[in-house]
């Protein structure tokens, strides 16, 4: 065997900034925050091109004419390339390379390079789907994300990653691509749903349990504002878990996760899966919050988390109108775990609770006391139904 005799080796550091704005409204003309952001060191107008989610579109009928009159009036900072492209929302914009195809080839029709912006309105699948689109296109387009749901405000639409579902598997094929800008407006909160208004509140019970005692106890006790649909109560909601997940991102040492661990994905390993079972007629918030549920619910049988602190994140979860459980939540959503390790690599990493605030890392799972905790939060979502 030949050895090698010489090596070249170089390290270096990519420095990254990103930022999270909270406005309302921000295609008013008056409202300078866009026009700010796009604003570049170039003397001549910025391309833009900007990619709509349909069901944002169908709930906010005036916005299309409001993003080209918007463009119109700061045309001396960006042009808007050619008209609004709008895609389908939800889960469909992830399941298909349809999209991927046709924002690509916008990006090549209109000439947006790397000195341009694609802009993505919508929820959390949109922005992902726009996001992978972006990212390579010319090997990195730079992208702005406006996300219109509170899981995409507070989670999604935050971080990192972008992907798209492959072979039944959640985000099989993505990138990790830094948004130039995030921004947050609550003007698209008023025209959610019920269901989708409180989907996006697991995320923040999500990592308050494993990192802000605190916070979990002010969910805990503003459930019946944020039921209701108080939306400074949901302001404060969404700012606070949008600032924990970037902190993680830029403080843990890992943004691009290329180790095992990821403690944001507490509760996802099942969600996932019980995601892809229910071909996604479940919301990725719901899921996440049977997810929760059943972590919290494992936790507690194999001697980590006492009943009390069980008890409680069970009645904050369901007391918000959320799922606890689900006919397809059985023992083959235990494939789960292995496609959860397949997709980080490395040994199966699960974050559990040791206590309200603290999660704790570990690397196997006793299936049958997994199955005894599913078993567990099937009879306690029957006894609240009868009760409640």
């Amino acid at each position: 065997m030949m050895k090698i005799q010489e090596r070249i080796q170089k390290k270096f550091e990519v420095k990254y900034d990103y930022s999270l704005y909270f406005s309302h409204h921000i295609f008013s003309k008056e409202n300078t925050l866009l026009a700010d952001v796009l604003r570049t060191k170039e003397s001549s107008a910025t391309k833009v091109m900007v990619v709509l989610d349909d069901g944002v579109a169908l709930a906010h009928p005036n916005l299309t004419s409001e993003i080209a009159d918007y463009f119109d009036h700061y045309s001396d900072t960006a042009t808007l390339c050619g008209e609004v492209l709008q895609i389908s929302g939800g889960e469909a914009a992830k399941n298909t390379f349809e999209h991927i195809t046709t924002i690509v080839d916008a990006v090549d029709q209109h000439g947006i390079d790397r000195h341009s912006f694609v802009i993505a309105i919508g929820g959390g699948a949109v922005l992902d789907a726009v996001g992978f689109a972006a990212a390579i296109s010319h090997r990195g387009v730079r992208h702005i994300r406006v996300p219109t749901t509170v899981l995409s405000q507070d989670d999604s639409g935050v971080g990192v990653k972008n992907g798209i579902n492959h072979r039944g598997k959640k985000n099989f094929i993505g990138s990790f691509a830094v948004p130039h800008a995030i921004l947050n407006d609550t003007i698209f909160l008023s025209t959610l749903s019920d269901r989708d208004w409180r989907s996006g509140i697991s995320e923040a019970i999500k990592v308050a349990l494993i990192k802000d005692r605190s916070f979990f106890t002010w969910i805990c006790e503003n459930v019946s504002a944020l039921k209701q649909r108080d939306l400074p109560t949901m302001n404060h909601l969404i700012y606070r878990c949008a600032e924990m997940h970037m902190e993680h991102i830029a403080t843990t040492g890992d943004p691009f996760e290329q180790g095992s661990s990821r403690p944001l994905d507490f509760g996802h390993w099942a969600a996932h899966k019980l995601e892809q079972r229910s071909n996604f007629e479940i919301r990725h918030g719901e899921a996440v919050a049977i997810g929760i549920a059943l972590d919290a619910t494992y936790s507690h049988l194999i001697g980590l988390l006492d009943a009390s602190a069980l008890e409680t994140i069970l009645d904050c979860i369901h007391g918000l109108g959320l799922p606890l459980y689900d006919e397809r939540l059985d023992e083959q959503i235990l494939i789960g775990l292995d496609e959860f390790r397949e997709h980080l690599g490395g040994k199966l990493t699960i974050m559990l609770l040791e206590e309200l605030g603290k999660g704790v890392e570990v690397h196997v799972i006793d299936h049958q006391k997994m199955v005894a905790a599913i078993e567990y939060i099937s009879t306690y979502t029957s006894v609240n139904l009868q009760t409640s």
